[in-house]
């Protein structure tokens, strides 16, 4: 259960897709003008990854990796098909996003009216293929792993948009200088952004490391050896008196 709240967490705010890799930002940058329209991509690339990535890393147990298809018999245990995992990876993105499309234009006109071009490019977003690579480089280790991974990597990349579009809502109405209007001021708040979410970085891994001790110096040591040496004259001084009074 703490692995599962520790990858959570660390998807979100300090892997984040956006603000830690920089991938999806042509979706990012250009729905984020108003926050109805970035929500439903936000829900849209959720989505997406939560049933994208599982399905990869089923994909990779079961028929990408080397030895993975032992299962099918002893003579096929030292086939590599990891050569087919780009293919297979963006033909499951591909079929998803169609899926999605197809709902969103059956329940939604309006929204898949603004999202235009960008809702089926999410088979292309650099963000969707790279939540999937990303889970086969780290051998996340269960599929139960594998969907918290995409959906927390999902909700992540939603967090970016959403802020980002709220912000340039707000800023719509500020008094902008000229050159900076535009994608100039987003890309100074997305950085600033990204700054923000690297102070998280140390959110789970504060104490996993036991504090190191210095070793004590030469001056250190001369100091205890003169202290010691000190306590044993003094240990051999009382002997020397008690020795003494019995034998008056």
């Amino acid at each position: 259960m703490l692995e599962h709240i520790e990858l959570f967490f660390k998807s979100i705010f300090i892997d984040n897709m956006v603000f830690a890799t920089f991938l999806g930002m042509c979706s990012y940058l250009a729905v984020s003008k108003k926050v109805t329209t970035a929500v439903g991509l936000g829900a849209a690339v959720i989505f997406v990854l939560a049933v994208t990535v599982p399905l990869n890393w089923l994909l990779d147990q079961y028929l990408l990796r080397d030895g993975a298809l032992a299962w099918l018999g002893p003579e096929y245990a030292d086939y590599n098909l990891s050569f087919l995992s780009f293919i297979l990876f963006i033909a499951t993105i591909a079929t998803m996003v169609q899926l999605v499309e197809i709902v969103v234009e059956k329940f939604s006109p309006a929204l898949y009216n603004s999202l235009g071009i960008f809702l089926p490019l999410i088979a292309v977003n650099c963000a969707i293929l790279g939540g999937s690579l990303f889970m086969q480089a780290r051998e996340i280790p269960s599929l139960g792993l594998a969907f918290n991974y995409g959906l927390s990597s999902g909700i992540g990349w939603f967090l970016a948009i959403f802020a980002i579009a709220a912000i340039r809502e707000k800023i719509r109405y500020s008094n902008v200088p000229p050159p900076l209007r535009g994608l100039g001021i987003t890309f100074i708040i997305t950085g600033l952004m990204a700054i923000g979410f690297m102070s998280f970085g140390g959110m789970l891994t504060g104490g996993d490391e036991a504090p190191v001790v210095p070793e004590p110096t030469t001056v250190q040591k001369t100091e205890k050896e003169e202290l010691k040496l000190d306590k044993e004259q003094e240990e051999t001084a009382v002997s020397f008196n008690s020795i003494t009074k019995e034998k008056e």
